[in-house]
């Protein structure tokens, strides 16, 4: 079956069993229309985000609902719902090949945190919370007076990479800009944030639930690959 055919499937799938649960509760049953249009959005969304490499979710949702053709569309699925359609999608298309792909990039995670062993680094993002995919970087904080001296380590290490910004939630209030130096190891991209030493003690927000970032040592990827597991 053609994809957009399934993905619009799931989508019905759960509307009706929310439809279900909102007629028992409500004599109106809620805005069935809105929560479907929900439904189809973040499983589109998700589609882009794993086919395509979309890392924003806001710009998939645009996407999103673009090629849906929706005009009227007031209320778009929050990022936890996107992220939810992102495991449904890996889960349905992408069974047989996605949890080994995991596995190999918290493998290259690992080599890359002995490295940067001097630098405290901090595995997070989609390799961490098992959502990446064959467009996902390894994303690593690590913790430095200056990132001049990250900088230094990897052209002693010969390392070519290249540097850029990227801003992230600092708190419900402000946003900071943080150097990110990207580069690959083999076939696998990595992006390394470099945070003040003071750094390690707060994780920036999320950009999927608000909360502060989760964010592991060594020790824990270590556990996790060992047990083969891929953390969902």
């Amino acid at each position: 079956l053609n994809r957009s055919i399934i993905l619009r499937v799931m989508a019905v799938r759960r509307q009706k069993k929310l439809g279900a649960g909102q007629s028992r509760s409500s004599p109106r049953g809620g805005n069935a229309g809105n929560e479907q249009r929900r439904q189809l959005i973040a499983h589109q969304a998700a589609r882009l985000i794993i086919e395509e490499g979309i890392e924003n979710f806001s710009l998939a949702k645009r996407k999103a609902v673009d090629r849906l053709k929706l005009s009227d569309c007031r209320e778009l699925p929050d990022n936890q719902e996107i992220e939810q359609a992102v495991m449904a999608y890996q889960r349905l298309f992408r069974a047989n090949n996605q949890p080994a792909h995991l596995l190999q990039l918290r493998r290259t995670a690992i080599e890359a945190m002995r490295l940067l062993a001097s630098f405290q680094p901090r595995l997070t993002g989609p390799v961490l919370a098992g959502t990446a995919d064959a467009h996902s970087p390894v994303s690593l904080h690590v913790f430095a007076d200056t990132p001049e001296q990250l900088s230094l380590f990897l052209m002693e290490q010969n390392i070519p990479y290249d540097l850029g910004e990227r801003k992230l939630r600092i708190d419900l209030d402000s946003y900071s800009s943080i150097p990110v130096f990207s580069f690959m190891a083999g076939d696998v991209p990595l992006e390394i944030f470099v945070f003040c030493t003071d750094g390690i003690r707060q994780a920036p927000l999320s950009s999927v639930d608000s909360r502060p970032m989760t964010r592991v040592s060594i020790t824990t990827v270590e556990a996790m690959v060992e047990q083969g597991t891929d953390n969902k």
